[in-house]
């Protein structure tokens, strides 16, 4: 039985899903403290949770059987992402169950500010009736500076055309050719801050947004700029919003996140001009369905079939992609292996080549595939699919990808490592639709099934060197199952690849390292 630990709200209809799938076990524990879930984690597979838990290293220290946290929602800051990834745990979010919704709270934060909708509210139940106090703005023709053109900043900037908006946008990691292209104007952060009437903050939390709208951006903007910041608490500096705002050179902030969150006694809450909600830009009841039911079938897609949708730590790999490319991960994963076992130390560099007709797919799972089988050998259970780009990066290997033309197989992979400054290398293809096979190693070509335990001899290309070698084994009851030979490109070698009945002792092994033309002999098990 798989245990499914939900430590936050989730709708009924998330629940459902998860309740009626054979083999699965629900557990649904909202409002735990911290030291109650520790306590209980330890035997679930699968943890759901939304913004109130707090997955940290201590309590992944506790999860020791844990393999996927699910997060109905998009936002991370409550997971220890780089935690999670070293313990091959994934970590998913539901990045378009929401987006939808944030976007229209934006736009109605932008409208609510700028007609003066909440304090009109409060004058006119007050009884007062202050129709020249509370004159606003229009939206019509004003300039919309529009900072992250992600899923949410792109929505946003359509409905802002639909309300005859002059939009903007700022994106250091969208090319202006595709801002462009969905008919904006691609401007650098400066020329936003100096030109716009609005701006909103469509980014993460990361270390470069932290505090992103602060006292020198705040400088830079026209007098009367109104903030909208319905992202992520932090990434407007609160202190230079209230210096900003109390000056004047803001007219006004609508704020739906908060630095901390409840934030308690606020300065910005003794503004005028200053609206808020309550972190409400996901909440809806069709955003909370979506997320509920997206975040339960994508645990479940993990749980049952493997299959990776919408993880931040690890590529995605939807099950329509997977049965494509999963021939290639398991070539790639005994290739790296292989290819571990032929280096002599530490590898500085891995590098791979897609040649030939692959579709156009990301083919970045079968690259993370062959670090993870690189560092089998090495680091044993304790790398997986999840945490092998991680691991690789903190053992200084070099990753580089690159694809090229083929005009002798349908499609190649080949491996490359640099280690102790010698060079290695491992190609191999897929025959018919599934069947992996390593086809050159080194600057030798040979067919061989990369799976179990092999030998491969080294030897000079003379009479008698394959003759010798069964004997050997044969005097001493080892029984060759499999041979195939390969001829040294451009040179006078061999190689031998062949398995046995039964394991070969290291005496005979020794003896056979000793025959006259056998330059080396090598064990490998993938």
């Amino acid at each position: 039985m798989i245990k499914v630990l939900v430590s936050d709200n989730l709708e009924e209809v998330g629940l459902e899903i998860l309740r009626r799938e054979p083999g699965i076990q629900v557990d649904v524990r909202p409002g735990l403290k911290p030291d109650e879930l520790k306590a209980i984690i330890g035997d679930c597979e699968a943890l759901i949770i939304r913004s109130a838990t707090k997955v940290t290293e201590e309590l992944l220290q506790a999860a020791g059987r844990l393999k996927v946290v699910g997060r109905a929602g998009i936002g991370l800051d409550n997971v220890d992402i780089p935690a999670a990834t070293k313990r091959g745990i994934i970590v998913m979010n539901t990045p378009a169950g929401n987006v939808i919704t944030t976007a229209e709270h934006t736009i109605a934060m932008m409208m609510a500010l700028s007609r003066n909708i909440p304090w009109a509210t409060a004058s006119t139940k007050a009884g007062m009736w202050e129709k020249k106090k509370l004159q606003g703005r229009e939206l019509f023709n004003k300039v919309l500076g529009v900072i992250g053109f992600g899923k949410i900043g792109s929505i946003v900037a359509d409905r802002a055309r639909g309300l005859k908006m002059q939009v903007i946008i700022h994106d250091p990691f969208v090319t202006a050719e595709t801002i462009e292209k969905a008919g904006y104007e691609a401007v650098s952060l400066d020329e936003l801050y100096r030109r716009a009437d609005y701006i909103t903050v469509h980014v993460p939390k990361l270390k470069d947004t932290v505090g992103l709208l602060n006292q020198a951006a705040f400088d830079k903007m026209k007098d009367g700029v109104m903030i909208v910041n319905c992202a992520r608490g932090g990434i407007v500096n609160e202190a230079d919003l209230n210096r900003a705002l109390r000056s004047g050179k803001v007219a006004g902030a609508a704020l739906d996140v908060f630095e901390k969150e409840p934030p308690g006694a606020c300065p910005l809450f003794e503004v005028d001009r200053v609206i808020c909600t309550p972190h409400l830009g996901a909440s809806t009841v069709e955003a909370q369905t979506n997320v509920a039911i997206q975040v339960s079938e994508q645990i479940l897609a993990y749980l049952k079939t493997g299959t990776i949708i919408n993880a931040v730590n690890v590529p995605a790999v939807s099950g329509e992609l997977l049965a494509k490319i999963g021939p290639l991960l398991t070539l790639g994963e005994r290739m790296g292996c292989l290819l571990a076992q032929l280096c002599r130390g530490p590898a500085s560099e891995i590098a791979v080549e897609y040649a030939g007709e692959f579709p156009e797919q990301d083919l970045s799972p079968v690259t993370t595939a062959i670090l993870k089988g690189f560092l089998t050998p090495m680091v044993q259970e304790t790398v997986n699919f999840v945490n092998a780009t991680v691991m690789a990066g903190e053992r200084g290997i070099k990753v580089s990808e690159a694809r090229a033309p083929s005009d002798e197989y349908i499609n190649l992979v080949t491996v490359r490592a640099r280690a102790n400054g010698a060079r290695h290398s491992v190609a191999g293809t897929i025959f018919g639709r599934k069947d992996p096979r390593v086809v050159k190693i080194e600057n030798f070509r040979l067919e061989l099934a990369p799976h179990g335990k092999f030998i491969v001899i080294h030897n000079h290309d003379k009479p008698g060197a394959i003759g010798s070698i069964g004997t050997l084994l044969g005097a001493h009851s080892v029984n060759i199952s499999q041979m195939r030979v390969g001829k040294q490109e451009d040179g006078d070698k061999t190689m031998i690849y062949f398995r046995t009945d039964n394991p070969i002792p290291e005496e005979v092994m020794e003896k056979l390292r000793r025959l006259p033309l056998i330059i080396d002999v090598m064990a490998f098990e993938l």
